[in-house]
């Protein structure tokens, strides 16, 4: 499966995959409107329940995730309740890539490029990150992960040995997207009823 893909990705057209691309967002998106708020704090404590049981997760020292903004599914509850106890890392946007700062409660959270809300501070970490927990606009079966169009997660990814974990909503996970030979794999996809490994 996995060198039919990759065959797939060189033989499409550019164009055909960036069309594909867009008509999914486009329907998620829609999709996603569909749930209210009690509907979305669901199905984030049965994704980060999830999470929590993880032996990935209990040994990871470091976990990068996403501060969630009105589309995604919520993070700030689980990321207040583990930020005493383990390292937190939120991505920021600058210019054309993601840069990473520290979290915690002392510091003040400001919204930024594309409405991402960041910590207000000036240091960047540069340590080692254990785990990543990535948003994305849709999943599918073989890891794949369509994001905004922008690719700061795949130049991050680039340079970055972390495991990296997709969460979502059900509605979000599909049979198929489509990729481009540059669309970097994640290593698990978690949303309320599905879990690939």
């Amino acid at each position: 499966m996995k060198d039919f893909n990759a065959l797939f990705q060189f033989v499409k057209n550019p164009q055909t995959i960036k069309d594909e691309k867009a008509r999914l967002r486009s329907q998620i998106k829609h999709l996603k409107q569909e749930l209210d708020i009690e509907k979305k704090q669901k199905a984030s404590e049965l994704v980060f329940n999830k999470i929590e049981e993880l032996d990935l997760f209990k040994n990871s020292k470091t976990v990068m995730i996403y501060w969630a903004t009105s589309g995604e599914l919520p993070t700030q509850s689980f990321i207040k309740k583990w930020v005493d106890s383990k390292i937190i890392i939120l991505p920021c946007i600058k210019k054309d890539k993601i840069i990473l700062k520290s979290y915690s409660t002392d510091v003040n959270m400001v919204q930024r490029a594309l409405g991402i809300w960041e910590p207000d501070l000036k240091e960047v970490f540069d340590g080692t990150i254990d785990l990543t927990i990535v948003p994305g606009v849709a999943f599918d079966k073989n890891k794949n992960r369509l994001g905004r169009g922008g690719g700061y997660y795949d130049k991050l990814f680039k340079r970055s040995k972390t495991i990296k974990i997709g969460v979502g909503f059900d509605c979000q996970f599909v049979h198929k997207i489509p990729v481009n030979i540059w669309d970097k794999q994640l290593d698990m996809i978690i949303t309320p009823s599905y879990t690939i490994k």
